[in-house]
C-alpha cells in the first residue's frame, strides 16, 4: 500500500493489467503481421504461372492472377476464387504494385522489359520435358517467393505419386492422343508421364506430332490414353481428329484413361497425378 494521499507507484517489473494486455495484443499483432510483411507481393501473368503462385505464395500476398486462373482447365481453380484476376498489361500489373511477377508463357518481351525497368522482379516458370525439370522449376519459384519449404513439400508429394505408379504397365505400348490429334513421344513431359506409369509411347517420333488417321484405321494401337477430352475441350474442337470415326473406333475398348486438361496443360507437379491414375488402371 502507498502512503495516504499519494498514488501507488506501479511495480516497474509488473505492468498494470491494462498495460500488460495492451503489450500482449501488440506483440500478437506484430507476430501475425510479420509473415505477411515478409512475403513479396506476387502477380501471375498466365494460367500455368497461376498454379505455381496459388500453390506456393501466401494468399494475402497474391495481388493478381491471370484471367484464366478460375477456368475449368486450371488445376487450382478453387483456390483462385476471391482473388483478383487481372489482365496482363503494363498498366494493370503496375497498378497492383507487385514485387515479383511470375510467368510461363504470358507477357511479351516488351512487357517484361518494362516491368524490369520499373524494378519488378520477373521469374520464369521453365518448360519441363521430364519430372526432374519440374522439380527444378518448383525449387526456382519457391526460392524466388521465399517459400522453399512448400516447394519441397510439393516435390515430395509428386515423388510419392511417381513411386506408387512406377512400372505398373510393364512396358505396354499406348498411344496418347488429344482432340486435335496431337500425340507425344520421348522428350516431352507427357512421354515422361506415360513412362512413369510403366507405359511406352506409341508415337512414331520424339516430341509432339500429329496422329495419322489413316494409320489409326489400318493399324489400331493396342492401348489408348486420351488427353484433354473433357467435354468443354472437345466442344471447342469441331473439326479435329478427336471427332473422327477412325479415332473413335481405335479408342473403343482400348482406352486406359481419359485425362483432364487441368492435370496435363502445364508443366507442373500435378502431372504425376495423371501417372498415378494410369497406374491404377493397370491389370493386377
Amino acid at each position: 500500500m502507498g502512503a495516504p494521499g499519494r498514488a501507488a507507484r506501479p511495480d516497474p517489473g509488473r505492468p498494470a493489467g491494462r498495460a500488460r494486455a495492451g503489450l500482449i495484443a501488440l506483440a500478437a499483432g506484430l507476430a501475425l503481421a510479420r509473415p505477411a510483411a515478409a512475403a513479396p507481393r506476387v502477380f501471375s501473368l498466365d494460367q500455368c504461372a497461376d498454379q505455381y503462385v496459388l500453390a506456393l505464395s501466401p494468399r494475402e500476398a497474391i495481388v493478381g492472377l491471370s484471367t484464366r486462373a478460375d477456368d475449368a482447365d486450371s488445376r487450382l481453380r478453387e483456390r483462385a476464387r476471391g482473388l483478383p484476376l487481372r489482365r496482363s498489361t503494363l498498366e494493370s500489373v503496375l497498378a497492383a504494385r507487385p514485387d515479383i511477377v511470375v510467368r510461363h508463357w504470358g507477357g511479351d518481351a516488351k512487357l517484361l522489359a518494362a516491368l524490369r525497368r520499373h524494378g519488378v522482379t520477373v521469374v520464369d516458370v521453365p518448360e519441363a520435358q521430364d519430372f526432374a525439370e519440374v522439380r527444378d522449376g518448383l525449387r526456382k519459384v519457391g526460392v524466388a517467393l521465399g517459400r522453399p519449404g512448400p516447394a519441397e513439400a510439393l516435390i515430395g508429394e509428386m515423388d510419392a505419386r511417381l513411386a506408387r505408379a512406377a512400372g505398373a504397365w510393364e512396358g505396354k505400348r499406348a498411344l496418347y492422343v488429344t482432340p486435335g490429334g496431337a500425340t507425344a513421344g520421348e522428350g516431352t513431359l507427357i512421354g515422361a508421364m506415360l513412362k512413369a506409369a510403366g507405359l511406352t509411347s506409341a508415337a512414331e517420333r520424339p516430341g509432339y506430332s500429329t496422329v495419322s488417321l489413316e494409320a489409326l484405321a489400318m493399324r489400331p494401337p493396342t492401348a489408348v490414353v486420351l488427353g484433354f477430352f473433357d467435354s468443354f475441350m472437345l466442344a471447342n474442337t469441331y473439326w479435329g481428329p478427336g471427332r473422327h470415326q477412325a479415332l473413335r473406333r481405335a479408342a473403343q475398348g482400348r482406352t486406359i484413361a481419359s485425362l483432364p486438361g487441368a492435370v496435363l496443360g502445364c508443366p507442373g507437379w500435378f502431372v504425376a497425378e495423371a501417372a498415378e491414375t494410369l497406374a491404377l488402371r493397370a491389370p493386377k
